[in-house]
This record gives C-alpha cells, sequence and structure tokens, in this order.
C-alpha cells in the first residue's frame, strides 16, 4: 500500500509537472508572440518616424542648398559688377594715360623747339651784349671791371642810405611807444619814491676839544695810540689839523668802533690802555647793536619780511659801507622801492622785486673779507641762508653778468642803475671823470667825418659835429648808432649817455 501510495504520488507529481511544464510553455509562447508584434508595430513605427524624419532633413537641406545658391549667386553678380567697374576705371585711366603721353611727347617737342629758340636768343644776345659792352668800353674809356667797380660803389652807397633811412624809421617807430611808456613807469616810480641823496663821507673825523688832547691820545712813547690802533684795526692819523683827528682803515665797521670809542676817551678824558680796551669794548657792543637796528630797520621800511637773522645782520653793516661815496645800505633801500614801484606799474612781483631790490649788494657787507665779486659772494650767502632761486637770479643779473630770465630780474638792474646815476647820488675822483671823458670824446673823434665832439653834463650826453659835405643826413643817423656801440662796448658808466649828431649848413652872404 504504501508502495501503490508512492508511486501513486511520483505519477501525480509526474502529471503536474507536465502539465505546469505545457502550461508555461504555452504562456511563454503567448508572451513571445505578443513581444514580436510589439516589436513589429514599434520598427514600423520608427520606420514610419525615420522616413518622416528623412523627408523633413532633404526638404531643409534642398532648402538650405537654394539659399547658399542664391547667397553666392548674388555675390557673384556683386563681384562681376565690381569687376566690371574696376575695368571700365582701368579703361578710363589707360585711356588718361595715353592722352597725357600723347601730351608730354608733343610738349617735349614744343620744348626742345623752344630751347633752340632759346640758344640761338642767347646766342645772338651774347653777341649783342659784346658788341654793346665793347662800345661802352670805347666810349666810356673804362675796362669791364672798373665799371663793375664803378657800378658796385654806387649800389653800396645806395644800400647804405637806404639801410640808415630803414634804421632811423624803425628805431623812431620802436622808441615812440617803449620809451614813452619807459618814462611814465621810471618817472612815476621816481616820483613815488622820495628818497635823501645817499652821498656821504667815506672819511672819519673826530674833533678834539684842544689841541692838548692829541698828546693825550699818542701817550707816554705813543703806548696809548698803538693800543687803541691794535684793538680796533684803524689807523690813527694825527697831524697839523686843528683840534681833529683822521681815521683810516677799509673796514668800516671796525672804523666805526674806533670812532665812538676815541669820542667816549676824549668825554672821559682817562686815555690809557685799560680804559682804552674798555671803551672799544662798548663801542663794538654798541655798533653790533646798531647794526642790528638799522637791518630791522631796512626791512620794516622795505616791508621785506622772513629773512634769516644774518641776513639782517649783514644788512645792518652795509649802513657803514658806501661805493663812490653813495650809503650801500640807503642805496639798497632806494633800490627795493623802485624796483617795487615798477613791478606795480608792470603787472610783475612786487615782493620779489622789492626783496631782490634790498639784497641784490648784500656781498658788499663781507667783500673785503672774502674773496670774489660782490656778486658772486651776495649769491653764496643767500644760498647758504635759502632764499629762493627767484631773488638769488634777480641779484646775479643786476651788472649784466648773467642774461635775465624774468622781469624781476630787469627791474633790479633797471633800479640800481637809476639810484645810482641820478644827480648827487655817487661821487668819483676828478682824475678817473676826466678821463672818462677823454675816452669818450676820443671814440667819437675816431670816426671820419667828424669834425668836433664835446662831452656835457657830466658825461652824460656827448655831441658831435659832423662835416656837412662829407655827411649826410642818413649818414648821420648811422654815425650816432655806430658811436652808441662803441661806447657800450668800450666804457663802463653809470646810467646811459646821450649821443647827438650835428649836421650844419649855413650860406652865408653880406649885402653891400
Amino acid at each position: 500500500m504504501t508502495a501503490i501510495n508512492f508511486l501513486y504520488f511520483v505519477f501525480i507529481a509526474a502529471v503536474a509537472f507536465g502539465a505546469g511544464y505545457f502550461m508555461r510553455k504555452s504562456l511563454a509562447e503567448a508572451k513571445i508572440a505578443s513581444a514580436e508584434e510589439a516589436a513589429r508595430r514599434i520598427i514600423q513605427d520608427a520606420e514610419r518616424d525615420a522616413e518622416a524624419k528623412h523627408r523633413e532633413m532633404m526638404l531643409e537641406a534642398k532648402e538650405e542648398a537654394h539659399k547658399l545658391r542664391s547667397e553666392l549667386e548674388r555675390e557673384h553678380r556683386e563681384r562681376r559688377n565690381e569687376l566690371q567697374q574696376q575695368e571700365r576705371r582701368l579703361m578710363q585711366k589707360e585711356e588718361a594715360i595715353d592722352r597725357r603721353s600723347d601730351n608730354v611727347d608733343r610738349k617735349e617737342a614744343l620744348l626742345e623747339k623752344e630751347k633752340k629758340q632759346l640758344t640761338e636768343s642767347q646766342e645772338a644776345v651774347e653777341r649783342i651784349l659784346g658788341e654793346q659792352q665793347a662800345e661802352l668800353q670805347r666810349i666810356s674809356e673804362l675796362s669791364l671791371e672798373e665799371a663793375r667797380e664803378l657800378i658796385l660803389r654806387q649800389v653800396e652807397e645806395a644800400i647804405k642810405h637806404e639801410t640808415a633811412m630803414m634804421i632811423k624809421d624803425i628805431e623812431t617807430q620802436a622808441k615812440d611807444e617803449a620809451e614813452k611808456r619807459a618814462r611814465e613807469v621810471l618817472s612815476l616810480a621816481i616820483q613815488r619814491c622820495a628818497a635823501d641823496h645817499v652821498a656821504e663821507s667815506t672819511v672819519s673825523v673826530v674833533n678834539l676839544p684842544n689841541d692838548e688832547m692829541k698828546g693825550r691820545i699818542i701817550g707816554r712813547e705813543g703806548r696809548n695810540i698803538r693800543t687803541l690802533e691794535t684793538l680796533t684795526g684803524i689807523d690813527l692819523i694825527i697831524d697839523d689839523t686843528p683840534e681833529a683827528v683822521i681815521l683810516s682803515g677799509f673796514d668800516p665797521v671796525r672804523r666805526e668802533i674806533a670812532r665812538i670809542a676815541l669820542e667816549k676817551l676824549v668825554a672821559d678824558g682817562r686815555i690809557h690802555p685799560a680804559r682804552i680796551e674798555e671803551m672799544v669794548e662798548k663801542a663794538q657792543r654798541e655798533v653790533e647793536a646798531t647794526i642790528r637796528e638799522e637791518g630791522e630797520q631796512a626791512t620794516f621800511e622795505t616791508d621785506v619780511h622772513g629773512l634769516h637773522p644774518e641776513l639782517i645782520r649783514m644788512l645792518g653793516r652795509l649802513k657803514f659801507r658806501s661805493s663812490y661815496g653813495q650809503n650801500v645800505l640807503k642805496h639798497s633801500v632806494e633800490v627795493a622801492h623802485l624796483a617795487a614801484m615798477m613791478a606795480a606799474e608792470l603787472g610783475a612781483d612786487e615782493k620779489l622785486a622789492r626783496r631782490a631790490g634790498l639784497l641784490h649788494d648784500i656781498g658788499k657787507a663781507v667783500d673785503h673779507e672774502v674773496e670774489g665779486t660782490h656778486i658772486q659772494i651776495g649769491v653764496d650767502l643767500l644760498k647758504r641762508y635759502k632764499e629762493s632761486p627767484e631773488v638769488i637770479h634777480a641779484i646775479q643779473c643786476h651788472h649784466g653778468d648773467y642774461e635775465p630770465e624774468s622781469i624781476e630780474a630787469v627791474l633790479v638792474a633797471a633800479a640800481d642803475s637809476v639810484s645810482a646815476a641820478r644827480p648827487g647820488a655817487r661821487r668819483e675822483t676828478l682824475e678817473s671823470y676826466i678821463k672818462r671823458l677823454e675816452r669818450l670824446e676820443g671814440i667819437a673823434d675816431s670816426f671820419e667825418g667828424v669834425e668836433k665832439a664835446y662831452a656835457i653834463q657830466a658825461g652824460r650826453e656827448i655831441r658831435i659835429m659832423v662835416k656837412p659835405e662829407r655827411i649826410d643826413d642818413a649818414e648821420a643817423v648811422w654815425i650816432a648808432r655806430e658811436i652808441s656801440k662803441r661806447i657800450e662796448g668800450e666804457l663802463e658808466y653809470p646810467g646811459q649817455i646821450k649821443v647827438t649828431v650835428i649836421r650844419e649848413t649855413r650860406a652865408i652872404e653880406y649885402a653891400k
């Protein structure tokens, strides 16, 4: 029973397995058939879509090809038109070149013909000119060289006359405005600057109450005078001058110290070496105080501020310095005022002109102690104390040693000349004065045709009499100009010198 059951169970299992197998197979075949049907449908749809896409792409490609073909045809037409235009232009240029070539050929032929005619004419002219020159030489009895020299002399005289007249016209035209304006500026500046005559004596004289005081100043065996001279560095001249002692020395400050000390000693009456040393020390302190006060007063009077204290002290030393008898400090103050006034009239820098005018002679304060010109010494001092380059440049130019680059430099030089040249400002020795006048007249007498020359107005003007039969009016202008150039180049003088050439013709008859 058990085996039967087992077999039955096996049989049932086999039947079930077979039934399941056939059932799965039928289901699989059904799914495969359905999948194949779906695949066929998908392939058909894809083929239809691909065909539609292909047709669409073909249409787009045809349209793009048509568009490109149209653009190429348009570009081809434009290029062809452009080439046709260039071809037409080239043809026109070729035609123009051909015409120009024909014209050039005709002109060359014409020029060749004219050249030939010109050569023939030139030969004829030269032949006629030779005949005329020969005839002229025969008639005038002058060679070709002599005739050329005669013509050149005539042309030279004519040009000289024309040049002199032109110079006269140009100078007259330029001076009409320049001199008028310069005269207005200078006269206004001088009128507004009410300065005193600044000429002073450079000799220090101490008056004595009696001649007995001279012996006391000398002292026993000259010990007093030696002590005073040693301490001050000044020579005392005690001569026959009644009741006076003369102080001589190159240093004006030391001379002033000696003067004050000697006056104190004379007033005190006690004169011996110890007392002399004490009085000299007091005089030194007084002079130093005076120097500071004078320098500060000068800066206050000219309204110049911000100067280094040492420069103010140098200005104060100028009170004891003179040039040709002119006090240098007063001269510097006057130059500052004149330069500032002229700068104000011309619209220049008034403060710069005033500052440079006040400091322009600062080098004279120590020029007896330092080597070099007072200009170079002054420039070195100003550079040391940090003055502005504009002020230094103006000081460099005030004697014409450097070319001025600013209007203030020109104004300082002009103010310096005005202050030094005005009447009463300076003195000079009789010998140098006479030599200058003689040299001035000698320059004028050296010119041909000058009859006599006279230096007048203390050498400020020279009048030249010329021979009227040898010098005409035009040559008189030329002579005046040349003499003024010679004077500028050979003489040194303050201010300016007027040159006047006089040509006079007199006709005299007597009625009987």
